[in-house]
């Protein structure tokens, strides 16, 4: 089964072309490394714009169907950093342990986790993670909570994502694994 992926880069610097996205291209190594499943890929860079931001998301999930979206950057405290908000409008529920998780984790390696306002939630059968626009921060953030996301994408309806477990381990109930 082919998985659709978002990646939604926030940044007002990379969409001027000021330095390069590699926030991005970490997150889309990671799916490539973990998930085994055929991969279609949706990425764009936009600037740190709450409106722009919304449009991207809503497009992601009901135009383009992804079964995963994850965006980095503008997760922190300053006035541009609205990508939580945005994401928070545009779901139907939130899911509030991955970002509670994520920051716990982050704890181990700066304590400046705090300042980070990282979310998730569900937009149809769309799943929407934000992570922090450091590209080393994205593993540390996204390890540890991505063995849940694969059971949810299934419990919202959408795709259902196998992954390489040598590399990443997935956790679904006896009852809900499927013969795939």
């Amino acid at each position: 089964m082919k998985i659709k992926i978002g990646i939604l880069t926030l940044s007002d610097r990379a969409s001027e072309g000021i330095y390069d996205d590699k926030s991005g291209a970490s997150i889309k190594e990671l799916m490539q490394e973990w998930i085994s499943n055929e991969k279609e890929y949706f990425y764009e860079v936009i600037p740190d714009d709450f409106e722009l931001i919304k449009d991207r998301l809503i497009k992601f999930c009901d135009e383009y169907k992804c079964d995963l979206v994850v965006t980095t950057g503008g997760t922190g405290p300053a006035l541009r950093d609205v990508t939580p908000e945005a994401t928070e409008i545009v779901c139907d529920k939130m899911m509030p342990g991955f970002g509670e998780a994520m920051r716990l984790e982050s704890l181990k390696y700066v304590p400046t986790a705090l300042l980070s306002r990282q979310t998730a939630g569900i937009r149809g059968s769309s799943f929407i993670i934000n992570l922090p626009g450091n590209p080393k921060a994205i593993r540390e953030c996204l390890e540890p909570v991505f063995p849940a996301i694969p059971y949810c994408i299934d419990l919202i309806g959408g795709g259902y994502i196998t992954t390489d477990e040598s590399k990443m381990k997935v956790f679904r109930p006896k009852h809900a694994i499927k013969n795939v």
